[in-house]
């Protein structure tokens, strides 16, 4: 499993975002944001990425360098662990899944409101985002950043025994080992005898809903989340009529996940319409707070597949997250080529991200376990892979 370990008896609630609860001083939003450009410059500078991006909020107190970034963070951390609770499918136990600093401060920043998100020295707040989730990318594409390499695998626990080239040094930057690819027998598809089946996007933490009213009841909870708004068509448009009331999948990728996404179905290639948007985290903290639409409003890429079973069209929509710089379809995702459930589409370059999958009203029955962990008391993700089961379908 890729999470950093937690002990049951460390772990407590996880604090709700406001823009008061970090220590006094940073009320100033320049501060918050000048704090995320120095765990950037962090990031370059340093080979355990434990010092920069990644640092988990339950450890701040034991990294010197946070002291410095903001005195009295390290205070907040022992307070409250910020983060999440996942269910891992295979095993049935949960593990706590710690938020890393950087998107913590970024979501900070984002909740100021009014005047002071518009104008932070002659720059936005989303600008600001953009421009260092470019950087960081650029950070990772350079050849000095094989360096951060190890500390990264043994950060998230990475199987090596599962990937095409098994060897750490043989990636030339951190990105292509983050995009890293799988031996081709890594990921089976389940029920692939079961005609019309589908299966998991990515290995994800997952959540499923049969209608978008479920959905925004249970999960999504941003006020202008609605489906011609993630599509990005008009809602009187073909494409939004045909997903009206349609069941939803998330899959959130994790940094510590292996970040191809892959066909949830077998079926046909369609048109891929690309969105611009801002770098918001997809973290749950996020998706779950009302007011902040994250997948409406983050760069995203469209795709349409046609389900061979049904002759239905399925929306495949890639979302950016805060520190992606890019999504990159790749061999899989041609226009009118056929695809089979597994095969990749794509993957995202640096950061965690998400698939969000509408299926038509009635087409799919999710997997029983993934509605009742979805939409039961905890309101908790399921911890997937790719080709594991996800839905079968009404015919």
């Amino acid at each position: 499993m890729t999470s950093l370990p937690l002990h049951e008896a460390d772990m407590k609630p996880k604090q709700s975002i406001t823009a008061t609860n970090l220590p006094a001083h940073t009320q100033d939003p320049a501060v918050v944001a000048a704090s995320l450009n120095k765990l950037v410059d962090q990031s370059a500078q340093h080979a355990d990425v434990r010092h920069g991006i990644h640092a988990p909020m339950h450890r701040l107190a034991e990294l010197p360098f946070v002291h410095k970034l903001i005195p009295g963070l390290e205070r907040l951390a022992t307070e409250a662990h910020v983060g999440n609770y996942v269910i891992d499918r295979k095993t049935g136990q949960r593990f706590w899944e710690s938020m890393p600093i950087y998107p913590r401060l970024g979501m900070h920043l984002l909740f100021y409101g009014g005047e002071q998100r518009k104008i932070l020295h002659n720059k936005s707040i989303e600008s600001i985002l953009e421009e260092l989730s470019v950087r960081q990318g650029r950070i990772y594409d350079s050849p000095e950043s094989v360096k951060s390499i190890p500390s990264f695998i043994e950060t998230y626990t990475i199987a090596l025994d599962e990937l095409l080239e098994p060897d750490p040094t043989k990636y030339p930057t951190m990105n292509e080992f983050f995009y890293r690819r799988l031996k081709p027998a890594a990921r089976p598809v389940e029920n692939a005898d079961i005609p019309g089946a589908i299966c998991s996007a990515a290995d994800c933490r997952l959540v499923v809903y049969p209608s978008v009213d479920l959905a925004k009841k249970f999960w999504i909870k941003g006020n202008e989340f609605t489906i011609p708004h993630l599509l990005g068509v008009p809602p009187d448009s073909a494409q939004a009529r045909a997903f009206e009331g349609a069941a939803v999948a998330a899959f959130r990728l994790a940094p510590a996940d292996y970040h191809r996404f892959h066909s949830p179905l077998d079926g046909t290639v369609g048109e891929i319409t690309d969105i611009p948007g801002q770098y918001y985290t997809v973290n749950p903290q996020a998706v779950n707070e009302p007011g902040f639409d994250v997948f409406t409003a983050n760069k995203r890429a469209v795709l349409y597949l046609t389900h061979a079973a049904s002759g239905k069209q399925v929306a495949f929509v890639a979302i950016g997250a805060m520190l992606v710089g890019s999504i990159r379809w790749t061999g899989g995702a041609r226009k009118g080529g056929a695809v089979a459930r597994g095969d990749e589409l794509g993957h995202f370059a640096y950061g965690g991200s998400t698939v969000v999958c509408l299926f038509p009203a009635g087409l799919v029955a999710f997997d029983e376990d993934l509605v009742r962990n979805s939409s039961g008391e905890e309101l908790v993700e399921t911890y997937v892979k790719v080709g594991q089961s996800v839905a079968k379908v009404n015919l």
